[in-house]
């Protein structure tokens, strides 16, 4: 009699078991299904600076890399293939893992370095720099300076200094070599910057005939300013035009004579 109350539980047991289980399997069958991610339906390749690159840089195969980019994502004018970069100058700089665009490549066909970074309508002109003139080494590509020259104008009695050209862009620095007088080497600073047809024309004169100063200025003052220029005896009166002095003209004993006076360099003579 016991014995058949244990097959009894057992069996009961087991019976629950069995409907416990298939109450779970109908349960996880009625969940409803995750929603999985669905891939994007075409991805394209873009190219990509695989290192830095510097500005007029002539683009190599090894210089890139393709990567895998979503196609509803593309910034207009990217490169999509190696070919389509590959010996183009670069006229911007370029950080690793920027796209490759077509604003930052110069026409195919063209060759890399300076000539394909000057805007149209610039010119590229080249100054000969020492440390002092090129701001203890400031000045490098990408920078803008005023140029200042100093000068004696034929007829003056005083050389001045003054602006001669403002907000002017550094495109290249670099070093070459000169001899002295005795032939012995020296290592000289050339500077390039854009200007315009008329400045150009402005540095060559000023670098011939006066001495050249390079004044550098912040990346967002772009403000030009005029000013009249500075001579030696204003500095020494204090920024006040000297006095005038009485010169005598003429016979000794006439009473009459002749002031003259200099203000900011203009010559101007008073009879009395």
């Amino acid at each position: 009699m016991k014995r058949r109350r244990v097959f009894v539980v057992l069996a009961l047991a087991l019976l629950s078991g069995l409907v416990a289980a298939f109450s779970a399997l109908r349960y996880m069958q009625q969940r409803p299904t995750r929603l999985i991610a669905q891939e994007p339906e075409s991805t394209l390749q873009a190219v990509v600076a695989a290192v830095d690159l510097p500005v007029g840089h002539m683009v190599r195969p090894e210089d890139v890399r393709l990567i895998a980019w979503p196609g509803d994502g593309m910034p207009e004018g990217m490169a999509m293939s190696i070919e389509q970069v590959a010996n183009r100058g670069l006229v911007a700089p370029m950080r690793a893992n920027e796209p490759m665009l077509e604003s930052k490549l110069a026409a195919p066909g063209l060759r890399g370095g300076l000539p394909v970074i000057i805007p149209e309508g610039m010119r590229a002109i080249s100054i000969g720099v020492d440390e002092v003139i090129g701001v203890a080494g400031f000045v490098t590509p990408g920078t803008r300076v005023d140029v200042l020259l100093t000068v004696t104008p034929v007829g003056a009695r005083e050389p001045i200094t003054q602006v001669i050209l403002q907000n002017v862009e550094a495109v290249a620095a670099g070093q070459v070599i000169q001899h002295d007088e005795e032939g012995t080497p020296l290592s000289v600073t050339v500077l390039t910057v854009l200007v315009t047809p008329e400045q150009a024309e402005e540095l060559a004169m000023a670098a011939t005939q006066g001495r050249i100063q390079l004044a550098l200025r912040s990346y967002l003052d772009q403000a030009e300013v005029t000013t009249p220029g500075t001579r030696i005896s204003e500095l020494v009166t204090g920024g006040r035009p000297a006095p005038g002095r009485r010169v005598i003209r003429g016979d000794a004993t006439d009473p009459g004579g002749i002031i003259e006076f200099y203000r900011a360099g203009v010559r101007t003579l008073i009879s009395y």
